[in-house]
């Protein structure tokens, strides 16, 4: 399977890099996040083809729009259309739906005795 197949499922391991003049380059990474991207976490489990008893667990990353999540439909659709394993549940986690919680910084402390 070529990664064109699969469309942008893989993330890119470029940085920022030096420009010569305006100090440095976006990442596609930093970039996608400023057009209101976060980091998708998705774990799919499928049957194997040769045994439909047997789950097999494959996780897929990379940035998406919450709550539609078009690249991993996209990739959804792929799978569904290309590959023999059926899709049996799959997991999303992304940074809009899981994040720690806040804390505030305080001026002073309170001591219950």
């Amino acid at each position: 399977m070529s990664e064109n197949d699969v469309g942008s499922c893989k993330l890119s391991s470029h940085h920022a890099r030096p420009d010569s003049g305006s100090g440095g380059v976006a990442s596609e990474e930093f970039t996608l996040q400023m057009q209101g991207y976060g980091l998708t976490t998705a774990e799919i489990l499928y049957r194997r083809p040769d045994r439909k008893w047997l789950l097999q667990s494959y996780l897929w990353q990379n940035y998406d729009l919450f709550p539609k999540f078009p690249k991993l439909q996209e990739f959804l659709a792929f799978w569904q259309a290309k590959l023999d394993g059926p899709l049996f549940s799959v997991t999303v986690a992304h940074s809009r739906l899981i994040k720690p919680a806040d804390f505030k910084a305080v001026d002073g402390v309170f001591r219950l005795q």
